[in-house]
Parts: C-alpha cells; sequence; structure tokens
C-alpha cells in the first residue's frame, strides 16, 4: 500500500541564494539547492523550475520533466511562471526577491502548483490561473485547494506608478481601490498579498484556504531578498513544493 504526503517551504536568505540567473557562481547556487532538497527530502535531482518571464503561463509538469532547471538555468521549461503536477516526489519550484511566490495543495486529488507573480503576473491572475489549470487537468475543486501565499513586498514599501495603476485598475474593476493607496508622491502603494488573494478568491478557493504569510521582503531585508531595496543587486530565495508518495509493506 502507499500514502501521500505534502511538504511545501519559503526559504529565506539565511539558506543562501538559490537563482542561477543572478550573477552568482553556480556551484555556490546548486550547493545551496542541495541543502534545501535535503531539508525537505526532494533530491534536487527531482526539482524542476520554470524560465520566469513576468507571464501567466501555466505549464503542466510531467514524469519526463524532472530535473529540469535543478541544476543548469538553459534546462529550464521555457517562458513559464506556473507549474503544475500531480507526479510524487517531484518537487516544484519558484524563485523571487520582491515578486510573490505562491504554493498551492490539493490533497484531495494529489496535485501541486507553484506560481510566480510580479505586479505583471498578479494583474494577469496568475494565481487564479493556476486553480483553473489544477481544476482542468486534475479535477481539482477549488475549493478544496490549499494556496499559500509567501513572502514578497508589501504595501509599505511597494511604490508604483501611473500605466501600473490603469493595469491594476483594467484588471480589479472596483476592487482596485482596495489594492492601491495613493501616497505623497503623487503615486500608489500597491498591495499584492490581497490582489493575489482576490484573484484567488474569484477562482474558487475558499477564504480559510487562502494562507497569507505578509512579510515584506523589503522591510526584513536581512531576512529576505529584495530586488527593489537592494538596488536589484540580490540574490532569490524560493518556494518549493512536492507531493511524497512513501511506499509501505501489506
Amino acid at each position: 500500500m502507499s500514502n501521500k504526503r505534502i511538504v511545501a517551504s519559503f526559504t529565506t536568505r539565511q539558506g543562501g541564494n538559490l537563482g542561477l540567473h543572478v550573477g552568482d557562481d553556480p556551484l555556490r547556487v546548486i550547493e545551496n539547492r542541495a541543502q534545501i532538497a535535503e531539508r525537505i527530502g526532494v533530491p534536487l535531482d527531482d526539482w524542476v523550475a520554470g524560465d520566469q518571464v513576468h507571464g501567466a503561463t501555466v505549464t503542466v509538469v510531467r514524469a519526463e520533466h524532472r530535473g529540469r532547471g535543478a541544476r543548469e538555468q538553459k534546462d529550464m521549461l521555457p517562458a513559464t511562471d506556473a507549474l503544475i503536477t500531480d507526479v510524487p516526489n517531484l518537487a516544484l519550484s519558484t524563485y523571487a526577491a520582491d515578486c510573490v511566490p505562491i504554493l498551492f495543495a490539493d490533497e484531495k486529488r494529489g496535485a501541486v502548483g507553484v506560481a510566480h507573480a510580479g505586479w505583471q503576473g498578479t494583474v494577469a491572475k496568475v494565481a487564479a490561473k493556476t486553480v483553473q489549470a489544477m481544476q482542468a487537468e486534475y479535477g481539482s475543486d477549488p475549493a478544496q485547494i490549499i494556496a499559500k501565499i509567501g513572502p514578497s513586498i508589501g504595501p509599505c514599501c511597494y511604490e508604483v506608478d501611473e500605466p501600473v495603476e490603469q493595469r491594476v485598475r483594467a484588471s480589479f474593476g472596483d476592487l482596485a481601490d482596495e489594492l492601491l493607496t495613493p501616497n505623497e508622491n503623487g503615486r500608489w502603494q500597491f498591495d499584492l498579498w490581497k490582489a493575489n488573494a482576490l484573484a484567488l478568491l474569484e477562482a474558487g478557493v475558499q477564504f480559510d484556504h487562502i494562507v497569507r504569510e505578509d512579510r515584506c521582503t523589503s522591510c526584513q531585508v536581512d531576512t529576505y531578498f529584495s530586488h527593489r531595496k537592494e538596488c536589484g543587486k540580490t540574490g532569490r530565495h524560493a518556494g518549493v513544493i512536492a507531493l511524497l508518495q512513501e511506499n509501505e509493506g501489506c
């Protein structure tokens, strides 16, 4: 017989830089990833990563994708900001340093997902599209999915200009006023956490199944990497989720 369990984790900068695309020594990055992999119980060669392009494409990860992007940037699944799978013992990973990492778990159907949501992915509702993809591919009931919104730049620190403000209003309509707060600079503070939560609710995820960390990467730069706070010269932390299958004797 067999049983399954889901492991999920958001890392911090104390785990070292996990991004292969920021100019760090690749061997050091791989070692950092390997340490996280050991901690969650999924070997690094069983990880999968996508080439994040600030879009809303969701890629279905199958067994043959195992290891893609785990050790080499050029091997990442192309042009995708969300990954879903029902393959056991395979870890989906997403990388960020102010953008929002989101983890998805459907224990009933045995499916998991990750999404990377900067402002562009947020207004494109990549969070909702990930839920919809799990529903279409695995028969997931959105009401059964648990979604965890990880550390990212908070509304306290995330100032946006008029072009972004207009995109937010176009995407969220009347709800945009809940997401945008005018500031003294003639710009707006944008709440990425609430925006992604609203997108999840719109997709049918239950309010009490949305877990928000509400940890600002810019405020807590001693704990997290922050692209904006560190002027673009920083590493990446990760969100990782896996469906583990453990075989037992009769």
